[in-house]
């Protein structure tokens, strides 16, 4: 078939919308739909058909409402099957971008439309696509996007659980500096987030420093020196703060030149955590598997952060590393790590000629990766069974846990709604859902699955195809990593003693499809 041109015009020869797929100038197309919309008053054209032959052209159309049509121009020589088939797609397409059909509500959605009919035929021929792609295209959705906002989130709620952190520990520090008595001079004392030393007291939260000098000499030196941190000018702020430290029993001596140059040139202060060694674990899966459960590509990627939060000896720490492991991880360490003493040992320690860790900072010092086949290796499996029954599709949509051990926290799964089709009729669930009408998706929450729900399972009912409900797409967190692994002790080099450690992990979801 060759399709000339698409339009949307009113009975009384209006144009709202037309699409030109051949060479063919403003006064012919005019002239066309001129005539189409005469043809519609003749006497011949009030019969039971949608198309409308003359001797150039062929007019296949639709009503939309008591006003408007949607017209394809064709050739005579095409296919009147594929002509109707053409049709209708192009009537779902106004019907999806546009709430009510309407002249006004056309005229809004005009570029959506035509960018819509651009995906439905190339150079006068129809493309092989279906409602899904064309939305999908429309859309633009990158897959390179999804994992950028994913990660701003997630920093979002790093920063966020940071920020609590340091305000519970500036309070106990309060409160263990109260029982003692006072701040004395030669006292040592830090508070997360700040500038610890002798007899200096600041906080990232207050976001000021005390000093005896004048203002005008913070702005001084400010003009010069770095733009990291700026001390608030007013004395009368400074003089509040001082007051309520005061009140706490504590006394505040002066900050020396040094110190105030030191606190303008240092913008921020790593996160002191409660125990002298931190460890973080950060591990992401990518799993991608068909609706009959094989898997076409699952990979584990994950890393393991070291963080000194004190400098007594062990800027040079060592661990030791048990691994549970029995599938075939690829482990990788740091370059600044001793790579003989790691594959005979399982010590991560610093090589004899490397760099000590620094304080406070997060430090890589292993990473790994899991690729496989199995569907033996899949955590969570979805099983999505919609099958045909008449004007509605019945869609029933399990999930199992296949790891017992394992504890997923905030799941949400995210089955496609066909468009144009309603809210679905939800008879069983386990857990939340919600409808997104924007995106016509239906949300499946869970707060937790773990051993005492491996299983779930919900059922709902909608008019539409098998195709319409996938791809399935999941996200969940987790505190247990998927490679199995032990810290057995974290030791002084220098000193060879054990050093208490805290250790934190964390499991995300990079993409999670079921297609």
């Amino acid at each position: 078939m060759v399709l000339l041109a698409a339009a949307i015009c009113s009975k009384q020869g209006k144009i709202l919308v037309s699409r030109q797929f051949v060479e063919m100038n403003r006064s012919r197309i005019e002239g066309l739909l001129t005539t189409f919309t005469k043809l519609l008053e003749s006497g011949d054209s009030k019969q039971q058909h949608t198309f409308i032959e003359t001797e150039s052209v062929r007019y296949v159309y639709q009503p939309m409402d008591s006003s408007l049509y949607t017209v394809l121009l064709t050739t005579t020589a095409s296919n009147i099957l594929e002509d109707l088939e053409s049709l209708r797609l192009f009537s779902r397409v106004v019907t999806e971008y546009c709430s009510t059909v309407s002249e006004a509500e056309v005229k809004d959605q005009a570029f959506q439309l035509i960018f819509a009919f651009d995906e439905i035929v190339a150079l006068g021929y129809r493309e092989n696509v279906n409602m899904t792609q064309i939305r999908t295209y429309i859309d633009m959705d990158s897959y390179d996007e999804k994992v950028f906002i994913a990660n701003r989130k997630a920093q979002e709620r790093e920063a966020a659980d940071i920020m609590k952190r340091k305000a519970k520990e500036l309070e106990i520090a309060r409160k263990e500096q109260a029982k003692k008595g006072g701040i004395g001079r030669g006292d040592r004392v830090s508070f997360p987030g700040g500038i610890s030393g002798s007899g200096v007291v600041t906080s990232d939260i207050q976001n000021s420093a005390v000093s005896d000098s004048k203002p005008s000499a913070y702005s001084s030196q400010g003009k010069t020196g770095s733009r990291g941190m700026k001390l608030t000018p007013k004395a009368r702020n400074v003089e509040t703060f001082v007051d309520s430290i005061r009140k706490e029993g504590g006394d505040v001596s002066t900050l020396s030149a040094k110190s105030t140059r030191t606190a303008t040139s240092q913008p921020s202060v790593a996160v002191k955590y409660s125990a002298p060694v931190h460890i973080l674990v950060q591990e992401k899966i990518n799993l991608l598997a068909d609706r009959n459960g094989g898997l076409e590509q699952f990979e584990i990627n994950g890393v393991l952060y070291l963080i000194v939060n004190e400098t007594d000896g062990l800027e040079n720490t060592q661990m030791q590393i048990e691994s549970k492991e029995k599938r075939n991880f690829q482990m990788q360490v740091h370059p600044n790590i001793d790579k003989k003493l790691f594959s005979q040992n399982s010590i991560i320690a610093i090589k004899p000629e490397g760099k000590p860790y620094l304080l406070g900072e997060k430090t890589g010092v292993l990473k790994w990766r899991f690729a496989s086949t199995d569907e033996s290796n899949i955590p969570l499996t979805i099983n999505c069974w919609p099958s045909d029954g008449g004007d509605r599709c019945d869609v029933n949509i399990e999930y199992e846990l296949t790891q017992p051990t394992l504890s997923l926290s905030d799941v949400t799964i995210s089955i496609p709604l066909p468009t144009g089709s309603g809210n679905p009729v939800v008879t069983e669930s386990d857990g939340d859902y919600a409808v997104d009408s924007k995106k016509r998706v239906l949300d499946w929450h869970l707060a937790v699955i773990d051993s005492s729900n491996r299983t779930g399972s919900m059922e709902f009912s909608i008019p539409g195809l098998q195709d319409d409900f996938f791809p399935i797409s999941i996200q969940f967190h987790s505190d247990r990593p998927l490679m199995q692994f032990s810290i057995h002790d974290v030791i002084a080099r220098n000193t060879g003693e054990k050093v208490k450690f805290s250790s934190e992990a964390e499991l995300t979801v990079e993409r999670y499809v079921i297609q």
